[in-house]
């Protein structure tokens, strides 16, 4: 489709290598790392978790420590009554189940207090053990503004249509770029629509383009 074609070579041309924006040394703190991001920025989870793991350096220590210190650190983020005590629950279980080795099996990897699907997809996707799109906030916008989903679509159902749209080869890579067009370009709130390449097939662009010209005609008529 040429519409598809025109996506991936502008997503190409604005993050032809996208990168992870998360800071980790293992697929442990990767795995953390992800979890803590959820209702937060990536920037926020690099400060708190470099304090985190340089205190509790190994999965024994992190199981072990003291929640009041971990909600301590995890104090900035959201939810991090929460993210606390699904820190010291997944170093548990991982050290004392597993002999402190991630188990790279879904159905596993979903069981733990706090990870769920969005986020054994990023963890997958980043290690590249298998393709994978994970729809956050950013994916899920980007999504819908340029219709490739409805607007009414659930995060599983935008997931099952990106696969089917795009080729299985370019899921890791996609979704990076489009949480990156999202978090940059296509943002919540005042996006980059004049530079965008993408705005004459976006319906936001369009409903938002026809909003302002509507209230420039009302204002000019007084």
């Amino acid at each position: 489709m040429k519409k598809i074609k025109l996506i991936e070579d502008y997503l190409n041309e604005l993050y032809s290598n996208p990168k992870c924006e998360l800071n980790y040394n293992s697929d442990f703190e990767l795995l953390i790392c992800i979890m803590l991001s959820a209702q937060t920025t990536d920037k926020k989870v690099n400060i708190v978790s470099k304090e985190l793991f340089n205190k509790y350096d190994t999965i024994e220590k992190l199981s072990k420590a003291d929640i009041k210190d971990l909600k301590q650190i995890l104090r900035p983020l959201g939810n991090h009554n929460k993210k606390s005590v699904y820190i010291k629950e997944i170093s548990s279980i991982i050290y004392n189940d597993y002999n402190s080795k991630v188990p790279y099996k879904r159905n596993i990897l979903e069981s733990l207090p706090g990870v769920g699907r969005k986020t054994v997809n990023v963890f997958f996707s980043e290690l590249d053990i298998e393709p994978n799109i994970a729809v956050d906030t950013h994916v899920s916008r980007v999504s819908k503004r340029l219709s490739l989903v409805s607007d009414n679509d659930d995060v599983l159902k935008i997931e099952k249509r990106l696969r089917r749209i795009f080729k299985k080869e370019t899921y890791n890579k996609l979704h990076l770029q489009l949480v990156l067009f999202g978090r940059y370009n296509c943002k919540s709130i005042n996006p980059n629509c004049k530079s965008c390449k993408l705005k004459d097939i976006c319906k936001y662009y369009k409903e938002r383009n026809n909003y302002e010209k509507n209230v420039n005609k009302k204002f000019n008529r007084k």
